[in-house]
């Protein structure tokens, strides 16, 4: 009897899956990225402490072959620094494996990667100082010093050049995981809809098994086929080539079945993902305790502590002093060419609302002409079904005047905002500052906004600006908001003057 027909025959609720073997030939081949991609990166750190290593031990010896300084200890024979290098290229290399630091599940996305890189790297530099002092060699602190950060700069630096060229392999579908979906309908609808809008993560959803699912179905709205009923995970397994079962609603498949789901998984090859229906929630607040076998995952709830205030705080107020400073010769250009543009004010004042729902005075360049507010209500009629009934957008829009609109452009309009940092009424990154009238219109669940103080720019204008439905910048300032790292400000910081030295179609 062949393998499909047994397969048949098994009962899928109770039967545990057999395990493939070597006269099993999967229908879809699979690509073996993950092995490829880390042996990349392997040899690109291998190159990169090479070079940073022998470089910093040349620019503080020179060529001669000098020796480490022993100490008193006579059972320690003298070792060329050339050895001690290669030595210690050898170990950071090893330290870089053994955190994962080229683990499929950090690479593409998010900052684990690069912080894994920082951690083995120090803890491999603290125990080489604890070895050296404890047997008392005298190995050169400025080679030391400079080897460290150094090296540590480099390899973010390549890393980050390797994900840009990753992220654009996945943006066509490639050097990604191959995910099977399964659960409720509306449960894999939803991931499938987060997995698409998210390239840059590697998850490219190949299938789907949805309870009383019919094969050649179709996801709603996707183009996602339907492999079957939760009981057929193993052919669908087989058929689309997965190498990833992604469970998104474990209520809907009978007892003990995401168990046998696991075991009919190929070890090593093949993976099983848990994906619980809260979502926009970060790593830190996540945290798995097993219980009586029970795997609980722990959502911790959002703190802002005063520390971290007065940081961010603290960070607000130099920053924008700093800029105000350097700036000043193009913000004294900016306010002439306004009141040479055209007639009105300088600067345009509109109430906003911010911290725990107060109203503060935001300032801008003004950028349209003087009547433009009684203006907006003729053109915001034009524009409601443009899928966006809180917030008014619209591209060309002819308020705006031509010097606004190289100022709007390049995101200059808003300097400006800097002193209402200075004031404290706005944050150098946060949510979109909005207007009484779209409060007015809040559900409930979006005045946790309010939360944080308005900023100049936020995650919701590094990922679409004029682009964004509602629905998405509501997402994504809630998932600023109930997220926030300092590291995480400095990355939409980074972001944000590549995209206004660079901007692209939703500059507006």
């Amino acid at each position: 009897m062949s393998a499909e027909t047994a397969d048949a025959d098994a009962d899928p609720l109770t039967a545990r899956p057999p395990r493939e073997t070597p006269t099993q030939a999967p229908m879809y081949q699979r690509d073996p990225w993950r092995r490829r991609y880390r042996l990349n990166l392997a040899l690109t750190d291998l190159f990169s402490l090479t070079w940073v290593v022998y470089g910093t031990q040349l620019l503080w010896f020179g060529l001669g072959n000098v020796q480490l300084a022993t100490g008193r200890d006579s059972r320690i024979s003298d070792l060329s620094y050339w050895v001690f290098s290669a030595i210690l290229i050898v170990t950071w290399m090893w330290a870089l494996s053994f955190v994962d630091s080229r683990s499929d599940r950090v690479i593409g996305t998010g900052s684990q990667e690069y912080v894994r890189i920082a951690d083995a790297s120090f803890r491999l530099f603290g125990t080489v100082a604890i070895i050296a002092f404890l047997t008392q060699i005298d190995v050169a602190r400025g080679y030391l010093l400079i080897s460290l950060p150094l090296g540590i700069l480099v390899l973010i630096f390549t890393r980050w050049m390797w994900r840009q060229w990753l992220v654009a392999q996945r943006s066509r579908g490639l050097y990604s995981a191959n995910v099977l979906l399964v659960g409720s309908l509306p449960s894999v609808t939803q991931l499938a809809r987060e997995f698409g809008r998210s390239p840059s993560a590697g998850y490219r959803v190949v299938g789907a098994c949805v309870p009383n699912g019919k094969i050649a179905d179709v996801i709603p709205g996707t183009e996602i086929p339907v492999m079957g009923h939760v009981g057929d995970v193993t052919r669908a397994l087989q058929v689309t080539g997965a190498d990833t079962v992604a469970i998104t609603s474990a209520d809907d498949l009978p007892a003990d079945k995401v168990k046998q789901i696991s075991w009919s998984l190929e070890a090593g090859r093949q993976h099983l993902v848990l994906a619980p229906s809260i979502i926009d929630i970060a790593g830190p607040r996540l945290h798995t305790r097993p219980v009586a076998g029970l795997p609980l995952i722990h959502v911790e709830t959002p703190k802002f502590s005063r520390g971290q205030s007065f940081l961010k705080r603290s960070v607000d107020l130099v920053a924008a002093s700093v800029g105000v400073i350097l700036l000043s010769p193009l913000l004294a250009f900016l306010m002439i060419a306004v009141r040479l543009s055209s007639d009105g004010p300088i600067f345009f004042r509109q109430t906003r609302i911010g911290f725990r729902g107060r109203e503060f005075t935001m300032i801008k360049f003004r950028s349209m002409v003087v009547n433009a507010e009684d203006l907006l209500e003729q053109l915001a009629a034009q524009e409601r079904d443009s899928g966006n009934e809180v917030l008014f957008k619209m591209k060309n829009d002819p308020r705006v005047t031509p010097i606004g609109r190289v100022m709007r452009k390049f995101s200059l309009d808003e300097l400006p905002q800097l002193f209402n940092v200075i004031g404290g009424s706005m944050s150098l990154v946060g949510p979109r500052p909005p207007l009484p009238s779209e409060v007015a219109v809040y559900a409930d669940h979006v005045h946790r906004r309010f939360l944080a103080k308005p900023g100049i720019t936020g995650l919701w204008q590094v990922s679409g600006r004029s682009s964004l439905s509602w629905e998405e910048s509501v997402r994504l300032d809630l998932s600023y908001v109930e997220n926030w790292t300092l590291l995480g400000d400095f990355v939409i910081l980074g972001k944000t003057a590549r995209a206004a030295l660079a901007p692209g179609e939703t500059a507006a």
